[in-house]
């Protein structure tokens, strides 16, 4: 059986914050959006109908858990979420992931996707610190 092995776009975009029971689970290095990624660690799955009836579940579950997350992470950082934003897109990174987001009017790129809108931004070193506890803490890791 293959092993999961992460694809690198995410490390290079994405800090880790931990392993869920289905997913890995990271915070996406854009400072303007509280944003969490969600990657089930089943090898070489791309859509969601690779997964089991269970772990289609359990992804559910997890993604309301990011919601979470991500909303302690809008709370570190400032940013009001009007609205969770979640998407499995995979254009980009075909590898099975879903997006987590939390989107407030009046954002960068509000009404419209974040998606390729203008270059992300970076966290202050000490923000940052504080948005992967946040984080980890909502997410129970």
């Amino acid at each position: 059986m293959a092993e999961f092995v992460l694809d690198p776009a995410f490390v290079a975009t994405a800090a880790e914050l931990g392993d869920l029971p289905l997913c890995h689970a990271r915070l996406q290095l854009d400072a303007r959006y509280p944003w969490v990624v969600l990657i089930p660690r089943l090898a070489g799955a791309r859509e969601l109908e690779d997964l089991s009836v269970a772990a289609r579940a359990r992804l559910i579950e997890e993604t309301v858990l990011a919601g979470a997350a991500v909303r302690a992470v809008g709370e570190v950082l400032g940013l009001a979420v009007d609205k969770l934003n979640v998407g499995a897109l995979g254009n980009v990174t075909p590898q099975l992931h879903v997006h987590v987001l939390g989107r407030r009017v009046g954002d960068p790129a509000w009404p419209g996707p974040v998606w390729g809108h203008s270059p992300a931004q970076a966290y202050e070193a000490a923000v940052m610190t504080r948005a992967l506890a946040a984080a980890r803490e909502a997410l129970g890791l």
